[in-house]
């Protein structure tokens, strides 16, 4: 034992400082791998930036990009509204919510340092750069734990994290989901820290960073922070009552902090258009398995992949009679319990806030990997597994991928590059433990690291583009496109439409202008309801939200001009964004969007089509929201409609003037209705001047509301052509429904003033004011509570921390630091 202890490397208990330059060496060799193995990914891919395949899939190219760009222009002081209030897409919604669940993360405002044309980059440094930090923070992590292992390893570990399959395959594309990849490993050194009853405000801190970065995967890190400090207790001795308490109070004042932002996502979400309501069905188990090998790719299975050398450790774990028992079987414990937590549902509900996500049921697959390579490392701290227990453990990584080769996820490479792995780990594992040989170690595990890593991403970037939606990506056409809604813009005189064919889901936000066009996991219900009232379309289940090219529509939200056609063109006058209606009750929308747009207009100014034809002068229009397939009047241009729910809906669309009388169009066959509106133009330019001659003269939109002017003292109801959304109030008078608009009763009146407030900010300024309170008043009770200068710190866990300390330096020889 005296020898041992002699000639070992010193190993530091879980407490003591971590050498800083190894520490630093650490985090480092993770950072750089993990930006090496996504980079070299995606150029093997040829995907963007690398090659000539594009990124734009899915909501990386609806939301992303978009609110990143619109993160730009708010920074850069370009933005037509603020974070309480967005005027741009929706015909105004509120952003804080928008901003607390896509932009929040600390990193997002980087993309100001970029010109905004080079949006998609700055998006793409973005998600290399939180990889590389979430590898780097895992380092940290390990170093903190124990300093046993030489130095590489945790910087090993912490990239094999950062590189886990969940990142590479669906945060790749959800770079707020990054957020959470980060989160786990800080908030792993928060429950460390809790146990030892150090720097509790620095935890808060922390904990509120993470869960104000995204916190929806913040979420399930603390969940598996929660998980790694019981771990950590029972290994050291058992749970002990004030030690969680500890923990609770940090994390609850770190949430209350956050407050603020996510008051109002909660509230929110409640207010959103509703989603789709799954059931949870488990993945097949050849699936699940399949999915821990490198190179696969999947929807609905977990991306459990994790570098063959994590899982060779773990599985070795259980069989090393060098770690003690109680080690070995909490930490191999633990690993399995949260894989079949993800099979399981009751506790898929759990890690998911007790709802089934619209997408991919395993999103909280990181946390597994987290906790394998927590697992791995805890056998590294007491050296490199001996012969017997790795040949067991490699024993059962063949066994689980032979269990996986029945599923089709399972490709030929995929397991070529699992046993390659395997192959190479083993061999760099079984190298004699001497210093002239440690390189070779490294090599043989980086190698295998950076290759499978480097396969997956590859893998990934391509099947993503086959199976997702993609769309242009951000390029010369969409900086012409966007530079000709900059020219015609007028706000707020008048609204300027993106227009269509959309390149994205939020066009308002990538383009320019002030449309209808939105998507968002917060759209209003009320804004759904009242763009699909008129005759609008949407996809996703009526929460992209897209523009509606109609001219009685353009009058009633003040569209003046739009993207039509190649360029943008001027609708005609249009009345301002405030206008007055006689009193009496507010309209009620029917089934027909044409008579619900004439309600709205307060005219007719539609024609009844005889005999399913429209007289000669008029516009046609044409309403079959159900419908699939090309319609045509006449000979002119076929437009399509593209509807057919719950998932989409086809938008009200213009087939032209009618051309001669009897003409017909010819409609795609399908269920649902199939409505035609004859516009009388002439009819609507008398509308639109009835409007004006009673509408505000000028209209000021501020980042939290409006106020409006009247030439003369004006009596009836006051429009504004924006949602009602919850949070409006009137200075002096109450809101009032007008089919889905905002509205206030007036009498006698020359001003209106009208505030935004996003439901949950006050409440949320509150709450983090009593959390900030709370706070204050542990420091000082704590500072009070401190020993006398000079006297040695006392610990509550000295004992357990030397305990460690001493196996591992009994234990560790072989293992330099």
């Amino acid at each position: 034992m005296r020898t041992a202890l002699r000639t070992a490397p010193r190993a530091e208990a879980p407490g003591t400082p971590a050498p800083r330059r190894a520490t630093a060496a650490a985090t480092a060799l993770a950072g750089l791998l993990a930006v090496a193995a996504v980079c070299a990914g995606d150029a093997a891919a040829r995907v963007f930036p690398f090659g000539p395949r594009h990124r734009s899939v899915n909501d990386l190219a609806n939301q992303f990009v978009p609110f990143h760009a619109h993160l730009w222009d708010l920074l850069h002081g370009r933005a037509d509204g603020g974070l309480p209030l967005d005027w741009r897409a929706g015909w105004g919604t509120s952003f804080l919510p928008d901003y607390g669940t896509y932009l929040s993360s600390p990193l997002a405002p980087l993309v100001a340092l970029a010109p905004r044309a080079d949006v998609e980059y700055a998006v793409y440094a973005l998600t290399v750069l939180k990889t590389a930090l979430a590898a780097a923070a895992t380092a940290l992590l390990l170093r903190r734990l124990s300093t046993a292992p030489a130095w590489w390893w945790p910087g090993l570990l912490g990239a094999a994290y950062a590189l886990c399959g969940w990142s590479l395959v669906e945060g790749a594309y959800n770079p707020m989901w990054l957020d959470g990849l980060i989160a786990f490993p800080l908030l792993c050194l928060v429950a460390e820290r809790a146990r030892e009853g150090r720097r509790p405000l620095a935890g808060v801190l922390t904990v509120a960073v993470c869960w104000t970065a995204n916190f929806y995967t913040a979420y399930m890190a603390t969940l598996g922070a929660a998980l790694f400090l019981l771990a950590r207790l029972t290994v050291t001795g058992g749970p002990r009552p004030r030690v969680l308490l500890r923990a609770a109070v940090t994390a609850a004042l770190g949430v209350g902090l956050a407050a603020p932002v996510l008051a109002p996502v909660f509230l929110s979400t409640r207010q959103a258009y509703p989603g789709v309501v799954r059931d949870f069905d488990a993945a097949g188990a050849t699936d699940v398995l399949a999915r821990l090998l490198p190179g696969t790719y999947g929807f609905s299975t977990p991306a459990a992949f994790v570098a063959t050398p994590v899982l060779l450790l773990v599985a070795s774990l259980a069989f090393r009679r060098d770690v003690p028992g109680r080690e070995r079987w909490v930490w191999t414990g633990l690993v399995l319990g949260a894989a079949l937590s993800l099979q399981w549902g009751p506790t898929h509900l759990v890690w998911h806030l007790f709802a089934t996500p619209n997408g991919s049921p395993y999103r909280q697959s990181f946390v597994l990997a987290g906790l394998l390579v927590l697992a791995a490392h805890a056998g590294l701290v007491h050296g490199p597994p001996g012969r017997r227990p790795l040949a067991a453990g490699g024993a059962v990584v063949l066994a689980l991928t032979a269990a996986a080769v029945p599923s089709p996820l399972a490709t030929r490479p995929a397991l070529l590059l699992a046993l390659a792995g395997l192959a190479a780990t083993a061999g760099a594992l079984a190298l004699p433990r001497r210093r002239r040989h440690a390189v070779l170690a490294a090599l043989l595990v980086t190698g295998t690291l950076l290759g499978q890593a480097a396969a997956t991403t590859a893998y990934a970037d391509r099947r993503r583009l086959a199976h997702l939606d993609d769309y242009p990506p951000y390029g010369p056409e969409q900086e012409r496109r966007a530079a000709a809604l900059a020219a015609a813009d007028g706000w707020p005189e008048y609204r300027t439409d993106s227009g269509l064919p959309r390149v994205a889901g939020n066009d308002p936000l990538l383009l320019g202008g002030q449309g209808a066009a939105y998507y968002s996991s917060h759209t209003p219900a009320v804004l759904t309801g009242l763009l699909t009232g008129l005759g609008g379309g949407w996809t996703s289940r009526g929460r992209n939200l897209q523009s509606l090219d109609n001219p009685v529509v353009d009058a009633l939200f003040g569209v003046g001009a739009r993207w039509r056609d190649g360029g943008v063109v001027r609708t005609g006058p249009v009345p301002p964004l405030v206008t007055v209606r006689r009193p009496g009750p507010a309209p009620v929308f029917g089934p027909s969007p044409f008579r619900n747009q004439e309600l709205l207009l307060g005219a007719r100014v539609y024609a009844a089509p005889a005999a399913g034809a429209c007289p000669v002068g008029t516009e046609v229009f044409l309403w079959a929201p159900e419908r699939t397939g090309e319609a045509r009047l006449g000979t002119g241009a076929p437009v399509r409609l593209l509807g057919g729910g719950p998932k989409r809906r086809a938008a009200m669309v213009s087939l032209g003037p009618q051309p001669a009388p009897g003409v017909r169009p010819r409609v795609p066959a399908g269920r649902g209705p199939a409505e035609l509106g004859c516009l009388d133009r002439t009819r609507l330019r008398t509308a639109v001047a009835a409007l004006r001659a009673s509408a505000a003269v000028t209209v000021t939109p501020t980042p939290a509301g409006l106020t409006a002017r009247f030439r003369a003292p004006v009596t009836g109801t006051a429009v504004v052509a924006a949602p009602a959304i919850a949070g409006w109030t009137c200075r002096g008078r109450e809101p009032v429904p007008y089919a889905g608009l905002l509205a206030a009763r007036v009498t006698a009146a020359t001003t209106l003033e009208c505030s935004f407030r996003p439901p949950g900010l006050l409440p949320g300024l509150a709450a983090a004011a009593l959390a900030a309170l709370a706070l204050v008043v542990r420091a000082v009770v704590r500072r009070r509570r401190s020993p006398a200068a000079g006297a040695p710190p006392r610990t509550t866990d000295g004992r357990e921390r030397a305990l460690p300390a001493v196996r591992s330096a009994s234990r560790g020889a072989g293992v330099t630091s």
